[in-house]
């Protein structure tokens, strides 16, 4: 598993993921927000699965 997600978009998908999880817990937005947890691990782990097919990195290559 190599990084594909890059310094803005993590931070981007971290933000989101939060903001849809406590938007869920706080009975404001339907349950669904709990899907914010898939940006928020994507973010932390620094890989995307849907980048691959793509061919999509958003991070510096070494």
């Amino acid at each position: 598993m190599h990084c594909n997600v890059g310094g803005m978009d993590r931070i981007i998908r971290i933000i989101a993921g939060i903001v849809l999880i406590a938007l869920a817990v706080t009975k404001v937005f339907s349950p669904w927000g709990y899907i914010g947890i898939v940006p928020l691990v994507t973010g932390a782990i620094g890989w995307c699965p849907a980048y691959l097919p793509f061919g999509i990195r958003t991070c510096k290559t070494k």
